[in-house]
């Protein structure tokens, strides 16, 4: 029987209980990634200095500096990392890269930082062999190429070390798993909490389960079952219904079991045929298996119309939010169709638009990306009043920049470390970042593209965000692990950007037929040809 996955924290000190573990003698385990969430829908593609640069994660490591650049992080390849060493195994480092969310990764990028990988991974076979490949991989990534990255990296690593090696990788919860992916790789684990808090543990659990297959020379059964409608990344937050009882429920399954499970309810906003939810497992025996997937699966397709949310417009929220908040216990406005991480640019100006023109009080935006507007800040100095035209740089049709005068509060480099709840400890590099502010709205100005999820963010310019009555947050959900417990309400507002809090408002060409682009909502129809 598998032990559950509670079992197993980030250290994955827990995982080393069972006796087989412990009496193991010392493998070689293959550690390596690439990590980019693709919004198909998106203005911006991913080149390869988009993964140099890290978008708030580290930079592209190789070798023995993955260690180095992922120590300390919520990261799911550190969670992996030390459970190995925990357990006596040398891991071998490969290449591991992220990008932040954008358009389709360029194929230079893709094949560039996989063939780094490849190489290592052949080098590594040859002197002295691998027992075991660990990938910290996302699940929706989309290249120029390849409608299913992930698919095409475990497709090429199985190539290299062939059929006996276990292959195993952790996912995004928001993975558009493909059914090469459950082929190829041996078992896969995905996070369990949106904002995604567990990183770090999910490696663990997934180390431990490539652990387990060398202990026991066997590989689990598996099972996949693919659901026909999505839900808005929004809805899937685990601080709400009903993604916070269906997680509760895997667990207790497990628990009951014995079985590894994952849910992800996918990324839509990847046109790609395989584009959806998905529930899978992982046992021993088969029958119990069946009847923990089947389980699960049942609760899911029951959950369908629990996913539905309410949206709001920028001046309804706004209106709103200056009465239910207060300095100490702000209104939270998240902006979801413009979240960096989810393929947005950052730049769009609806909400700030909405806050200037309701004369709002106490109230700030950010992270507003907007690389010029902060270097004139930077020029001009701390304290200058002048001119400024605002956001808007991505060109996307119909959106315009803030043009107006603010004066120049505060001034930043943009270095610092995260503390919240989900990137503690990441290490920021946003470029030269500014606090502009007029009348009573002030705005939080970055150059480089990371969605406000953490109160470092503001923190950095000298913003406390618990003083401000409203807080305009760039994200969709990952802000709640640090700002929500600060928050008289969250309101999830409808202001324009490329991602789409609706799927049904996307237009789709490649997602099968059939599919219900939302909860209880129209479906998908047949594919273009």
């Amino acid at each position: 029987m598998l032990p559950h996955a509670g079992q197993i924290n980030a250290r994955g000190e827990r995982a080393l209980q069972p006796e087989s573990l412990r009496n193991m003698s010392m493998a070689r385990i293959a550690v390596g990634g690439m990590q980019h969430e693709t919004n198909t829908f998106a203005p911006t593609r991913a080149d390869y200095a988009a993964f140099e640069e890290g978008g708030g994660w580290p930079g592209i490591q190789h070798d023995g500096a993955i260690f180095d650049a992922l120590e300390g992080t919520n990261i799911p390849a550190q969670g992996a990392i030390e459970a190995f060493h925990a357990a006596g195994h040398r891991v071998i480092p490969l290449v591991w890269a992220a990008a932040s969310p954008s358009a389709h990764v360029c194929d230079h990028a893709f094949e560039s930082i996989v063939g780094a990988l490849l190489e290592r991974l052949g080098r590594a076979v040859e002197n002295g062999g691998v027992d075991a490949v660990y990938l910290d991989l996302h699940g929706a990534m989309v290249t120029e190429l390849h409608d299913d990255g992930e698919g095409e990296i475990l497709r090429r690593v199985r190539a290299v070390v062939g059929p006996r090696v276990p292959i195993v990788a952790s996912l995004d919860l928001h993975a558009n798993l493909t059914q090469v992916m459950h082929a190829e790789a041996d078992a896969l684990s995905a996070y369990r909490t949106y904002p995604h808090v567990d990183m770090a543990d999910t490696g663990a659990r997934t180390a431990f389960l490539a652990m387990r297959m060398l202990s026991t020379g066997r590989r689990p059964a598996k099972r996949m079952h693919r659901f026909d409608y999505l839900t808005g990344i929004p809805s899937q937050s685990t601080f709400i219904e009903p993604a916070r009882s269906l997680y509760a429920l895997l667990e207790r399954i497990e628990q009951r079991e014995g079985v590894f499970l994952s849910f992800t309810p996918g990324f839509p906003m990847a046109d790609i045929a395989e584009c959806g939810m998905v529930a899978l497992g992982y046992g021993d025996d088969a029958t119990t298996l069946d009847r923990a997937v089947s389980a699960l699966v049942e609760a899911i397709v029951d959950a369908e119309k629990d996913f539905a949310l309410e949206l709001h417009s920028p001046e309804d929220a706004i209106r709103r939010g200056l009465v239910t908040g207060a300095p100490g216990r702000p209104t939270v406005l998240a902006d979801t169709q413009d979240n960096p991480g989810a393929g947005g640019n950052g730049d769009t100006t609806g909400i700030l638009q909405a806050l200037l023109e309701l004369r709002a009080q106490d109230a700030c935006l950010g992270l507003l990306i907007d690389p010029l507007s902060a270097q004139r800040a930077h020029d001009a100095g701390q304290g200058a009043s002048l001119s400024f035209e605002l956001g808007a740089r991505s060109g996307l049709a119909g959106h315009a920049p803030v043009r107006g005068r603010f004066s120049v509060e505060r001034l930043g480099d943009g270095r610092f470390t995260c503390t919240g709840p989900m990137f503690r400890g990441f290490r920021m590099q946003l470029g030269p970042m500014a606090l502009l502010r007029q009348g009573a709205v002030s705005l939080v100005l970055a150059s480089r593209k990371c969605q406000a999820a953490d109160q470092a963010m503001f923190r950095h310019l000298g913003v406390e965000p618990a003083a401000q009555r409203l807080l305009a947050l760039k994200s969709s959900v990952h802000f709640r692990a640090d700002f929500q417990p600060i928050a008289s309400e969250v309101l999830v507002v409808k202001s324009p950007g490329p991602a789409l809090a609706d799927p049904a408002e996307f237009p789709w060409r490649k997602l099968r037929p059939g599919v219900r682009l939302r909860p209880l909502g129209p479906v998908s129809q047949a594919q273009d040809p």
